[in-house]
């Protein structure tokens, strides 16, 4: 078959649709979402029920952070248990969404200008199974993850984003999987439920300030934003899964903020819809 032909034969599988369907950048937070029915998990459910029901979702997490580009390419990726100290309950979890072979195919062509590596040994990890599990409980969607190049900036992946773009029209719902403002290594437990540093709490208002005005430049250059953004990105993994989602806004895009609570002092949830 020709590359041609291939690519026809693909991409029928997931033919072009009326809608354009819309773009997530949820903020994940902890593991334990994956099985408490709080007031983020019952926003991802209520999320899918507004939404069309997507032919695929395709996932950009913070927790799979690679050397170059890949896809997850088999038929049914594991549940990866990417953490430790939780109950036993977590482990237990198993999330038996299929894979798509085709459309990994599919989104490798879309992506002329970098190489991706089909993947068949990763899998969905908890920044990808918590939250679609709550959306798509019955696992009968198929999911994959595209990894995060640690070796490139946030221009290249609000660039790289923009080639994905052809997925939306064939209802393939991508989400960026992260949190905007990520920093453990300060977090108070007296906060856990709910509250933040006052340095966090400026900061998410600044990146929805921003994310709002469509204002895109000042986020890919988040390490002009002061130290305040310093302390919420002081590693970038966790942002920029934000960096997919804005890339993929089209020009008559609506956009709109949810989940919007800080946690733990310097951990917030805020999420985007996009479309």
């Amino acid at each position: 078959m020709s590359s041609l032909s291939q690519f026809k034969a693909i991409t029928s599988n997931f033919p072009i649709q009326e809608h354009l369907m819309p773009v997530l950048f949820i903020g994940h937070g902890s593991p334990m979402n994956g099985i408490e029915n709080n007031e983020f998990s019952l926003q991802w459910t209520s999320m899918a029920n507004d939404i069309p029901k997507p032919n695929a979702v395709l996932v950009i997490s913070a927790h799979w952070f690679t050397n170059g580009t890949h896809i997850t390419a088999m038929d049914f990726p594991q549940t990866i248990h990417d953490f430790g100290g939780f109950p036993q309950e977590l482990f237990d979890i198993s999330y038996p969404a299929p894979g798509s072979p085709d459309l990994a195919m599919e989104t490798k062509n879309l992506l002329t200008g970098v190489a991706v590596g089909l993947d068949h040994d990763w899998g969905l990890d908890h920044g990808a199974w918590t939250v679609v599990k709550h959306m798509y409980p019955h696992a009968d969607i198929p999911v994959l993850q595209l990894s995060i190049d640690y070796t490139r900036d946030a221009r290249y992946h609000y660039d790289l984003a923009k080639e994905l773009y052809q997925l939306r029209r064939r209802g393939v719902l991508i989400m960026g999987s992260g949190n905007m403002v990520h920093n453990l290594r300060i977090m108070s437990w007296e906060m856990i439920n709910g509250g933040g540093y006052d340095w966090a709490l400026e900061i998410n208002e600044k990146f929805k300030d921003l994310i709002l005005s469509n204002t895109h430049q000042s986020l890919i250059a988040y390490q002009s934003l002061g130290k305040e953004a310093m302390l919420a990105i002081p590693t970038p993994e966790h942002y920029l899964p934000l960096m997919y989602t804005l890339g993929l806004k089209g020009e008559k895009d609506s956009v709109c903020i949810f989940n919007d609570k800080a946690i733990g002092g310097s951990l917030t949830m805020t999420s985007v819809r996009i479309g």
